[in-house]
């Protein structure tokens, strides 16, 4: 029997952890001393960013700069109604809608400044609620129908398929009845997608999600709800990630008052709630979105589309383009109260040619030419205004190619995200079980990636988010029992691959929280091993929305085993949500026993990969002190066997130079113990 730490193994890894440096006054260069031989590439770039903000800002600071939506659009004033619209490009543009028969109407006609800034004040009579409207927009040769770039609501006709732009302005404003709960110091997020929330084979609403998801959510033990596709997006399939009006909930999950209500009920449950923010890029289309906005593709992009995404790219050189999407993150704080954003595709922002195909093994890769330093410029912009605007707001990036400075300080030279998402643990994950045998798992690599990030970042670890679940692959309990849970997943059944599968899932959901090393994400159902996979209504389908909702009813259904996942994974997040620090210490892999074990802050992680070895009075490094049965992945409650006693006490030994612990862990086994003095 041998075992090592993970610091050992991996002692030459630039990304080890090194806690004990302090951030204070410090540079990027600083923080991590293989960033040295970039030192000047850094602070070039850094010289570029603060430039180009400070000529972008003028005498502005962050928070005044976002107030785009409170100039531009239609807003209701005191004696009557404004809008404005910026469009270089074009020669002549009317309000059309209700209001004028969907006609041009000269007093309809809007005006054009030296700057391409189009308005229209109307009296008060012109105008009221709920009526629809677009844009008639004429360029140079031709003209064509737009729908308003600060568009802040939009419905799509049931016939025509239109989009059109709404007036709202309701007469009593929505009520806001609770406040925002605070900050958790590790957030444990519950990644949903609103019209996935109903059960039956339909769009859901922001209201049922709020009567039917939230209350799951609460019960789950998750204090962060994370939602998919709230702009509005023409192409339901696109998960939300072709987004054609920016300031607009999507319509067909309700009204802006609906989702307000959605986020003032889960404030009242104590959840917080941050939204998917795509600023990477943009659907294509013309009419209902930004694609070619008077005639002029590159008034808001770059010339060429995503080679992969096929979707616009957002020129982020454009002062006009940051004033756009800044004031978008201010809008979604100030209007909906959302508490926080994970950006969509940053390393596609970061990189000209969106990172694809790269495997990102060297520092060079980060100080090439590649980096799109405008997009650098905006993303700290972003970060600074969230943050001025709403000190307690979290922001997450999908990042996945280990950018240095991402989620570091802005007063460090970072771009200062909040947390980095672990990308590399769920690809890890699938990896593993499509390639190896139980027997043969690496387990020391398994921990290090879960473990390892930057001293200076924090991150949010997840085994799978709704990446791993979309058609055309698997999520993990598919991966782990294939077709054996369609019809062994009674709890009466005791089939050995269903067994085993529901106890590796819970294993790998114990590791994975348990060595987070900010916060933990689970997408909405695979707590409790949700069946198959997602996929939108489309033709290839037949436009079915069977595989677009969540059978809720399997986790309810008190026969079946998919309880008995959902308990455990309420029970560990119970756990979880009272460990609110980073110290992980005693990180231990003994590879030839499949043990792993660790503390994080006073909870001892011991867990047994074997798939046929169990081990008696086991020893394993800890804190010297008592402890007590916190968990154990083989209760009853659980689908366990009920082998470890709850009312047992562990207390260590001394022994080189630090103490052991003893326990008792059957094979296939996970357990937490706390330290209780």
């Amino acid at each position: 029997m041998y075992y090592t730490t993970l610091i050992d193994i991996y002692k030459h890894s630039p990304f080890r952890m090194l806690y004990t440096r302090s951030m204070s006054n410090k540079t990027l260069v600083d923080l991590d001393q293989w960033l040295a031989p970039y030192k000047h590439i850094i602070q070039a770039r850094e010289s570029y960013i603060s430039s180009m903000l400070k000529k972008t800002l003028g005498n502005k600071t962050p928070e005044e700069f976002a107030m785009g939506f409170l100039h531009f659009g239609l807003h209701k004033t005191d004696v009557g109604w404004t809008f404005r619209e910026w469009a270089p490009n074009a020669t002549r543009m009317f309000l059309v809608g209700d209001f004028s028969d969907w006609k041009e109407r000269k007093e309809f006609s809007l005006n054009r400044d030296k700057n391409g800034e189009w308005s229209i004040d109307l009296p008060e009579n012109s105008l009221r609620h709920g009526q629809k409207y677009k844009l008639r927009v004429y360029w140079p040769g031709g003209d064509g129908w737009r729908l308003p770039s600060y568009a802040n609501y939009v419905v799509q006709d049931e016939n025509s398929v239109d989009f059109s732009a709404v007036v709202w302005s309701p007469k009593t404003p929505y009520n806001w009845q609770n406040n925002t709960p605070p900050k958790p110091k590790v957030p444990l997020i519950y990644e949903a997608h609103v019209g996935m929330g109903s059960q039956e084979e339909k769009v859901a609403s922001f209201s049922e999600f709020t009567t039917e998801v939230l209350p799951r959510i609460k019960e789950s033990g998750y204090n962060t709800i994370q939602l998919m596709a709230i702009a509005e997006h023409p192409y339901y399939g696109s998960f939300g990630y072709h987004v054609s009006n920016f300031f607009a909930v999507s319509s067909r999950f309700g009204t802006p008052d609906d989702f307000k209500k959605l986020v003032d009920v889960a404030h009242g449950m104590g959840l917080r709630v941050i939204i998917d923010l795509v600023h990477a890029h943009a659907a294509k289309n013309e009419v209902e979105g930004l694609g070619n906005f008077a005639s002029d593709p590159t008034q808001y992009f770059k010339p060429t589309n995503h080679p992969e995404w096929d979707s616009r790219l957002f020129d982020y050189g454009k002062p006009e383009v940051l004033h756009f999407l800044a004031s978008n993150c201010r809008w979604w704080l100030d209007e909906y109260h959302i508490d926080g954003f994970r950006f969509d595709g940053v390393t596609s922002m970061i990189y000209h040619d969106h990172g694809l195909g790269k495997s990102f093994t060297s520092y060079d890769d980060y100080f090439r030419d590649n980096v799109d330093k405008d997009a650098l410029a905006y993303l700290r912009l972003a970060n600074e205004t969230i943050h001025a605007v709403r000190p307690d707001a979290t922001t997450i990036a999908e990042e996945m190619s280990g950018f240095p400075g991402l989620a570091t300080s802005t007063k460090n030279g970072g771009l200062g995200f909040d947390y980095r998402l672990q990308m590399g643990a769920p690809d890890l994950w699938i990896k593993t079980l499509k390639e190896k045998n139980d027997e043969d798992w690496d387990l020391g690599q398994l921990a290090y990636t879960l473990s390892s990030h930057r001293p200076e970042e924090k991150v949010i670890n997840y085994a799978e988010s709704h990446d791993q679940a979309l058609v055309g692959d698997k999520t993990l309990i598919f991966r782990l029992i294939d077709k054996n849970m369609y019809w062994h997943m009674d709890k009466i059944d005791p089939d050995i691959k269903t067994e085993r599968g529901i106890a590796l899932h819970k294993l790998i959901r114990l590791m994975t929280a348990g060595l987070h090393g900010g916060g933990y994400l689970n997408f909405m159902g695979n707590e409790f091993g949700h069946p198959e996979w997602i996929d939108f209504p489309r033709e290839g389908n037949n436009w079915s929305f069977k595989h677009a909702r969540r059978q809720w009813n399997l986790r309810d259904n008190g026969f079946l085993k998919y309880q008995w996942l959902g308990d455990f994974d309420a029970a560990l997040m119970k756990v979880i949500r009272q460990i609110d620090n980073l110290d992980i210490h005693h990180l231990t892999v003994r590879q030839s026993d499949h043990m792993v074990s660790f503390m994080h802050g006073d909870f001892l992680f011991v867990i047994n990969f074997s798939p046929d070895k169990s081990h008696s009075d086991y020893a394993v490094p800890a804190e010297a002190g008592s402890y007590q049965l916190t968990l154990s992945s083989d209760d009853k409650n659980f689908g366990g066997q009920e082998r470890i006693d709850h009312n047992s006490r562990f207390f260590t030994s001394p022994a080189d130079n630090s103490h052991n612990l003893k326990v008792y862990l059957p094979a296939r086994t996970g357990i937490i113990l706390q330290k209780v003095d």
